[in-house]
């Protein structure tokens, strides 16, 4: 090939506006199979994006003030424009779609994952889905845990155990490494794909998604409980009226009173394991009881009589229902501890638990109305019992998918915070196959310019292409919903006219 003609490019990089000057060679021998097609520098790649008026030191600043400093776009635009860079804030939409793209191809390339995996010799698996709304597709994210890498993350219209299975079997293909375990929660589609993509790798169901599903009766019981008792712990903020205003040591003792009631009324538990009707229960009787040794010696201040009032009434009404919620949680407190025995083996847990379980149903009975809580709670534990056990056998197999979960409740109180959104916005399973990656490697650590520009531009083209057309078919559901009729008029119309003879 031969130096042909030149062309100037001019590019918005951090230093100021840069002028590239390229040599294009092109080769003139008819029988090439490359006759007269333009060969650009390879240097060019380093600089920009083919058809780009920013260059990737540009890119790689907006990624990192979105991710690592939660910016948002008007205040990315602004930091721009302070560095003598000029654009528009739809600009700096599109250069982070394209940071999300380059990063994510460059995290998932094959090569560089097979390296990876190679040096720990094994691979475990944890799969999971995030669906921000009800009928929007699902982003489904496979990682390993042992290195905490993103092998795959797809958006798929629904939750089918084919998809998932062909999802687990292409990850299983592209490792290059033994599979030596999987990790999920309990949804059913996910265990038939592990079962039909990965026979005989052990298999861990995730414990705390076990738990929370079981102890759902008994935790709703709970609450139930605690909102009852609420309701009758009524007067405090008349004790508060009648010592405003005071400044003497006994009003501060009686609103220090008043203040621990109000902290306990309003504190609440997480499931599976934080009881917040209990903890109610628990703190409000020690109030009783400090109350109960003020009075004995020596006599308290008439408000703090009238607390003690409030709060013997409210339990003479409402307390009677806790009794059984305490041995239901017990229950379930033991479960949690007999599974937390990770230095036993699964046969010696298994036997435990199944003991545990067969006295819960002898038993059921001294929990009264709690007994169908029980009930569901073994019922669960034998949909779930095949897949409690495999982590303590298996290297490295982790108890519970909560790793996974963090990620994503990680990159949805960033969304939050850089966008004002309550909830994840649909724009992540849209895009969450590149926004998902890149947000969570930028906030671990600082992506250069060179690292972008070393992505493969056949696979991000061909992950741009797929992300395209899912945009495309959001879009297309959104002018249906602004004109359904013109949307389908317009539908009806192209389908006659493929109708037509040619």
């Amino acid at each position: 090939m031969t130096a042909d003609y030149a062309n100037r490019r001019t590019l918005h990089t951090l230093t100021g506006v840069t002028r590239l000057n390229l040599t294009i060679r092109r080769c003139h021998n008819t029988a090439c199979v490359a006759h007269k097609k333009p060969y650009r520098p390879e240097a060019e790649g380093s600089f920009a994006l083919p058809r780009h008026e920013f260059g990737l030191d540009v890119v790689a600043l907006i990624g990192r003030l979105r991710y690592a400093e939660h910016r948002s776009v008007p205040e990315i635009r602004a930091h721009l424009v302070g560095r003598k860079v000029t654009a528009s804030e739809r600009t700096v939409t599109n250069l982070l779609d394209r940071y999300d793209e380059l990063l994510a191809t460059s995290l998932t390339d094959d090569g560089r994952l097979k390296a990876v995996l190679a040096a720990q010799g094994k691979v475990i698996l944890a799969i999971d889905g995030l669906q921000p709304d009800v009928g929007h597709e699902i982003l489904w994210v496979i990682r390993d845990v042992l290195s905490g890498e993103i092998l795959l993350a797809k958006s798929l219209l629904s939750a089918r155990n084919q998809d998932l299975a062909e999802l687990l079997s292409a990850v299983k293909t592209a490792c290059g490494v033994p599979v030596t375990g999987v990790i999920s929660d309990g949804q059913h589609s996910i265990r038939k794909a592990v079962a039909k993509a990965l026979p005989g790798v052990p298999y861990q169901l995730c414990q705390f998604h076990f738990l929370r599903e079981a102890a759902g009766a008994i935790y709703e019981a709970d609450r139930h409980a605690k909102v009852a008792l609420k309701k009758k712990v009524r007067g405090v903020r008349q004790i508060e009226r009648k010592v405003e205003g005071r400044t003497d040591p006994e009003a501060d003792v009686i609103r220090g009173y008043c203040s621990a009631v109000r902290s306990a009324i309003t504190d609440d538990g997480r499931p599976p394991l934080e009881a917040s009707g209990l903890k109610l229960h628990a703190r409000l009787s020690a109030v009783v009881v400090s109350l109960s040794r003020v009075k004995g010696e020596g006599g308290a201040a008439p408000e703090l009589t009238r607390l003690e009032g409030i709060l013997c009434d409210a339990f003479r009404t409402a307390g009677g229902a806790f009794a059984p919620v305490y041995l239901a949680f017990g229950w379930v407190h033991q479960a949690a501890h007999i599974l937390g025995r990770i230095e036993l083996t699964g046969a010696a847990v298994r036997r435990r638990l199944s003991g545990l379980l067969g006295a819960m149903t002898r038993h059921r009975g001294v929990v009264g109305e709690l007994s169908g809580a029980v009930d569901h709670f073994v019922k669960v534990s034998r949909s779930y019992w095949g897949g409690l056990f495999g982590c303590y056998d298996t290297a490295g197999l982790p108890r519970t998918n909560n790793d996974l979960e963090r990620a994503f409740g990680s990159h949805r109180y960033h969304e939050r915070r850089a966008t004002g959104r309550k909830g994840a916005s649909p724009s992540l399973v849209l895009r969450g196959a590149a926004k998902l990656v890149a947000g969570l490697a930028t906030r671990h650590r600082e992506v250069t310019a060179a690292e972008l520009a070393g992505a493969d531009r056949v696979a991000w083209k061909r992950l741009r292409a797929e992300l395209e057309t899912r945009r495309e078919r959001r879009t297309e559901r959104r002018r249906f919903r602004r004109d359904p009729e013109g949307y389908l008029k317009a539908l009806e119309n192209k389908l006659i006219q493929l109708r037509l003879p040619a």
